[in-house]
């Protein structure tokens, strides 16, 4: 485990867009209202691409105390994960307004750890172990008390949480909708037949192919036989025996794309080379980050239900540090808390995998909750949809979570999830 440790005196991170190339500009979809912290930020329709570079600057200095909290985090400095540092900068700048002593030079570190799902970037995560790769080694040094606090994004966290840690905080949510960026549409519905979307998640591919089956979808090596400018391409030879002997045979052209995995800057410079004509990302991560200026069209929570707990941050400590406990409770919002738990209950329920597209919202709405989910098949053709309202209150809110669950699978039926898991 590789792991950096930034004070925050001496570390800074520019998540600004670059000016010289803008133009001015374990607890564990119908028809609801959308709630108004939906708010549409201002787009930019152009053709050009503003790729924000994490800037990063560390001086050496002796640290002269010792720190109160210890962030743990993930990415490595400056190139894996811009947006995982910007929400451990955020709960960093949180406990400094909330807490004065933590105010103080050198109350907190930040410390940076390389996960799994950070350094393989070549295969689907569900190849390597599922979303848990992007948190597991962070929740190991938490345990072995190497961080006092661990950041993640919610959707990367899994139902389960090891024995000895509690997550009892979630910032405020982010919009939790999907912008789509491209450079030659200005919608899903104006692509071409045969487009290529690039996109890592089934939750994103099903729900397009269900609406846009002529579109092309890719996250995996290998799309097909498909020959552009902009593609690479591969003239590959095969030895076949035939009669006894072996004849030489040239192989067909190959479009191959890398694996549409890696943070917003990678995703967005592919998109920007031509390797694919579309790519969607969330819009809470793009917000963060002050690059909503790439933002073509923000799709509806119609059109594009949101992972399970998409746009909130956690924050986890061990369960016996009634300090980290309380400082971190602090920083709590209760309702961003209860709806992450609703959907985390509807997931843990339908038990499901980075090989199973699972879609789920919950949101507020005066004293009620409303929960939209969705299961389907990779391919689209198969999409199951349920609704519900309650109460907006935890143990309601967990049991409706469930219920939904529950629903949806037994529509399913034996061996709908299944089949999924082991492609």
């Amino acid at each position: 485990m590789e792991n950096i440790i930034l004070n925050q005196s001496i570390f800074s991170i520019n998540l600004r867009p670059n000016l010289a190339n803008m133009h001015h500009g374990s607890i564990s979809a119908l028809g609801f209202p959308l709630p108004p912290c939906l708010k549409t930020p201002s787009l930019n329709h152009g053709r050009k691409l503003m790729v924000t570079r994490a800037a990063v600057a560390v001086e050496q200095k002796t640290q002269t105390k010792v720190s109160l909290i210890r962030i743990g985090t993930r990415g490595r400095v400056g190139a894996d994960s811009p947006l995982a540092l910007a929400q451990a900068y955020e709960t960093r700048d949180k406990l400094m307004t909330t807490h004065s002593e933590l105010a103080e030079e050198g109350a907190i570190e930040i410390v940076v750890i390389k996960t799994t799902g950070d350094k393989i970037l070549t295969q689907p995560l569900a190849d390597i172990g599922g979303k848990g790769m992007f948190t597991k080694e962070i929740d190991e040094a938490l345990l072995n008390g190497e961080i006092d606090i661990a950041v993640h994004s919610m959707k990367d966290v899994p139902t389960y949480l090891p024995d000895g840690m509690i997550l009892p905080c979630n910032l405020p949510r982010e919009d939790v909708r999907d912008a789509f960026i491209s450079l030659s549409a200005a919608s899903l519905a104006e692509l071409p037949a045969g487009s290529v979307v690039g996109s890592a998640s089934l939750r994103r591919k099903s729900q397009i192919l269900y609406r846009y089956p002529s579109l092309n979808v890719s996250h995996t090596s290998l799309t097909g036989v498909k020959i552009s400018k902009s593609s690479l391409t591969l003239w590959s030879y095969s030895l076949i025996y035939v009669w006894g002997s072996f004849v030489l045979v040239l192989c067909c052209v190959l479009q191959v794309l890398e694996n549409f995995r890696g943070n917003v800057q990678t995703r967005l410079r592919k998109l920007s080379e031509g390797v694919v004509q579309a790519t969607l990302l969330a819009l809470a991560g793009l917000k963060r980050l002050s690059m909503t200026e790439n933002v073509t069209t923000i799709l509806s929570i119609d059109e594009m239900l949101p992972a399970v707990a998409q746009g909130a941050i956690g924050i986890a400590c061990r369960n016996n540090d009634d300090k980290m406990a309380n400082y971190i409770a602090s920083l709590n919002h209760e309702e961003t808390r209860l709806a992450v738990a609703c959907e985390r209950a509807f997931l843990e329920a339908l038990d499901g995998s980075c090989r199973t597209p699972i879609a789920g919202y919950a949101y507020r709405d005066k004293d009620s909750c409303f929960f939209r989910g969705l299961v389907a098949s990779p391919d689209g053709t198969q999409v199951l949809e349920t609704s519900r309202k309650g109460p907006y209150a935890f143990e309601d809110m967990i049991l409706l979570g469930k219920d939904a669950g529950k629903e949806l699978l037994s529509r399913a039926g034996p061996g709908f999830f299944d089949c999924y898991k082991i492609q």
